[in-house]
């Protein structure tokens, strides 16, 4: 029989229960301290329940305490001090006259008066209060801060996972345009079949990009399989013109990338490669794992950067100002899709990850990714099953 795995719940996760348990493992402290040092003491055993008032009087009065330290916390820092200082003293004073009163009682033929029992007991019972108010003061301002820092470092998330969106769903629109006009040609030429065949892999295609969450991860091999639809799609329009090659290791089709991450670099390789040349070129997309590390890489056989162009610009400070543009004259490039994958790269791992652009040994250009290698777990059994009912392509339909 499987265990269900144990959440461990914070401490401080109910507010409430946490004080109550603090309250009572607190003055059970002080009430077994006390008890302790008078049996050390030699006092009778009846003194234990003089204890034990004392202790029960604390503990009430702490109850008050805290209900007034609760509207003074969120005050000025004036008010709050100021108040407690005042409060705090009352509450001693109270407690002390209280401890004296019951002693008092206890020893009736005791030669000391009730001031000075009320003396004696009022440093004790002020080092009690004091160091609870202390404590409550200390644990509710670091809750106050664990809670701003949590409600922190959510807006970040939700700022990331925004931005991450944002970045995910800028599809180039010359894609989307050149591609509604191929089928809009097709239909003109009453080629039914072709123009049926792109339409149903643009359905495809895009049901993929909104149907995965924007800042969900993919593995390799489904992210090769989502850029075989873009390619069957493309390579309609560009016939043999569009040669394609994959290299995929075993062991890195299994490995996590954020999904549709090759697709803008594959269509800036038809754009800038395939696009110009008559005779066409053709893309390498390479994925292997190299020690902890996966890397990707997308390269071409066209035309490669023109002369004077350093590979470096592309990721200065003027990228988005142009620089991209200038990998042929004349381009009409935005520049998007390279500053959108290195933005993407840099919200999801930080500076755990390397995207670099260079010529190819023999011409072309050759973009590499290389990310943090992580294997997906594969899911029981019984997951599997479910899921692959789940994802029946009758049952979609």
């Amino acid at each position: 029989m499987a265990m269900l795995p144990l959440r461990p719940t914070p401490f401080f996760g109910n507010k409430n229960r946490a004080f109550w348990r603090l309250q009572f493992l607190g003055w059970g402290g002080a009430l077994l301290l006390r008890a302790m040092s008078s049996l050390a003491n030699a006092v009778p055993l009846s003194f234990l329940i003089i204890v034990i008032i004392a202790t029960i009087t604390g503990f009430s009065l702490s109850l008050i305490l805290s209900v007034i330290y609760r509207a003074l916390i969120n005050r000025r820092a004036l008010v709050t001090w100021g108040v407690t200082a005042v409060v705090l003293a009352i509450a001693v004073g109270l407690y002390a006259f209280i401890d004296s009163w019951v002693v008092s009682l206890y020893r009736t033929n005791a030669q000391s008066s009730f001031t000075q029992l009320f003396l004696g007991v009022f440093y004790l019972d002020m080092t009690l209060l004091g160091a609870w108010s202390a404590l409550y003061y200390a644990i509710n301002f670091y809750i106050q801060v664990e809670e701003q820092n949590d409600q922190l470092l959510q807006l970040e998330n939700q700022a990331t996972s925004a931005q991450l969106a944002m970045l995910r769903y800028q599809l180039n629109p010359h894609f989307l345009f050149n591609t509604l006009n191929s089928i809009s040609t097709l239909v003109l030429l009453k080629q039914t079949e072709p123009a049926n065949a792109m339409l149903s892999r643009l359905s495809a295609f895009l049901r993929y990009t909104l149907i995965n969450e924007p800042t969900a991860r993919v593995t390799v091999a489904q992210e090769i399989e989502t850029l075989k639809l873009y390619l069957d799609i493309e390579r309609m329009r560009f016939e043999d013109r569009l040669r394609t090659r994959f290299a995929i290791e075993d062991a890195a089709s299994n490995a996590l990338m954020p999904s549709l991450l090759l697709q803008p670099l594959v269509e800036n390789a038809i754009k800038y490669a395939v696009g110009p040349l008559e005779e066409g070129a053709e893309i390498t997309i390479s994925a292997d794992v190299i020690g902890s590390a996966l890397r990707i890489a997308v390269s071409d056989t066209g035309p490669g950067l023109p002369p004077g162009v350093d590979p470096a610009d592309l990721f200065g400070p003027n990228y988005n100002q142009g620089a991209a543009d200038r990998r042929l004259p004349d381009s009409g490039s935005t520049g998007v899709g390279l500053a959108n994958i290195r933005d993407r790269l840099g919200q999801a791992y930080g500076e755990n990850q390397r995207f670099d652009i260079a010529t190819g040994p023999e011409g072309g250009v050759v973009v590499t990714i290389e990310l943090p290698f992580e294997a997906r777990i594969p899911p029981p059994p019984a997951a599997s099953a479910s899921v692959q009912r789940t994802l029946n392509p009758a049952m979609i339909q």
